[in-house]
């Protein structure tokens, strides 16, 4: 066997989502061969890859059957998680995707999505901040159970700078750690807007391959804001699937399919899609209406990301400051794995085929 033949068979490989093969998309690197033994690592677009057990499948077979039937194949992954960033990156400089979870309305779940997605993603092996960018209502600070913890302050080059909280291996940082819980955010949009502007510039947020920012509902003075500071990777939008939740979704990705704003939306994700009983895990009760988001997904052409249903432990959990991924409970933890596997997925088709997103220019 020689390091050609092991290139020539794994360029018979395809990456599932990008379409090409693993030789053509540089991916395969390491290849040591001794004997009948042989061993590469394939670089993954991110460590959270959802893929990884089928292309190591795909790979031994191909070097067994194109190159030596008696081949003792080892595959390694290693990640080097995409990212399209193409700004001067004087913010954020370390942060590769930077992803909105967003809503038309409130109360559809945004924060629960946002909390679980930085934590499925994290358990993927992927370095994760999360930013709660409501201002108003922020949410993060009971779900991760650090009510009342204030984060640390340093100074780097004479300005004082913010060290995120981390809790679950998840950075985070909220306006719920800096004001009293008990006092209600009483602001002007400017001043909402100057703040999410210091969680961007004045939070050392450090490496990461995923910021999730959980925006405040609806499309205001605060998603401009962002979009207008940062890059937006792209935007994972929530909703219910009853009417009126879906009314205020099609004015989201309204708002992010301006022509000034364009900033491309990774997918939909259907929450509260059904309700099983922990007593009759066979049924299926379609509170809020049944497959609302999925149609709209299909209305809109957009990727349809999985549904959420809506169970009492996921609810306990963001209550109690233990996410439902940390939980034993099986249907939600699994749930929301599927969702940030298909997230995942699209992330890296949109990193690999649509131009980068630079900060919105607005004159409003």
């Amino acid at each position: 066997m020689t390091e050609a033949d092991i290139l020539k068979a794994l360029s018979n490989v395809q990456e599932p989502d990008l379409g090409k093969d693993l030789v053509t998309l540089n991916m395969v690197k390491n290849i040591l061969i001794n004997g009948n033994e042989v061993s590469f690592t394939i670089v993954l677009t991110t460590p959270a890859c959802p893929m990884k057990d089928m292309m190591r499948t795909a790979s031994e077979n191909a070097v067994k059957i194109l190159v030596n039937k008696e081949a003792v194949v080892t595959v390694n992954f290693t990640a080097n998680t995409s990212s399209i960033r193409k700004d001067d990156q004087k913010i954020l400089n370390g942060v590769k995707n930077i992803i909105a979870v967003v809503s038309g309305k409130g109360g559809v779940g945004k924060s629960t999505v946002s909390a679980n997605l930085a934590l499925a993603l994290a358990e993927g092996g992927a370095t994760v901040g999360l930013m709660d960018a409501d201002i108003y209502g922020p949410s993060v600070p009971i779900m991760f159970g650090v009510r009342g913890e204030r984060p640390q302050m340093k100074e780097v080059n004479g300005k004082g700078i913010i060290v995120p909280l981390q809790k679950f291996g998840i950075r985070l940082m909220s306006i719920g750690l800096l004001v009293d819980e008990k006092n209600a955010v009483v602001w002007r949009g400017p001043m909402a807007s100057s703040a999410i502007r210091q969680f961007v510039t004045d939070v050392d947020w450090g490496e990461l391959d995923y910021l999730i920012i959980d925006m405040p509902p609806g499309t205001g003075d605060i998603h401009l804001t962002l979009m207008q500071t940062v890059p937006v990777t792209g935007v994972v939008i929530v909703t219910t699937p009853q009417n009126v939740a879906l009314a205020d979704a099609k004015k989201a990705i309204a708002m992010f399919g301006q022509a000034q704003i364009n900033v491309p939306i990774i997918g939909l994700v259907e929450n509260m899609s059904y309700f099983t009983p922990a007593e009759l895990p066979g049924n299926k009760y379609f509170l809020f209406g049944k497959e609302g988001g999925k149609r709209l997904a299909e209305e809109y052409d957009l990727p349809f990301l999985g549904q959420v249903p809506l169970v009492q432990s996921i609810r306990e959990g963001g209550d109690q400051g233990i996410p439902a991924m940390l939980s034993d409970d099986k249907p939600s933890c699994e749930a929301f794995r599927n969702f940030t596997a298909q997230t995942v997925r699209n992330i890296a088709i949109r990193n690999a085929k649509t131009p980068a997103t630079r900060p919105v220019e607005m004159a409003v």
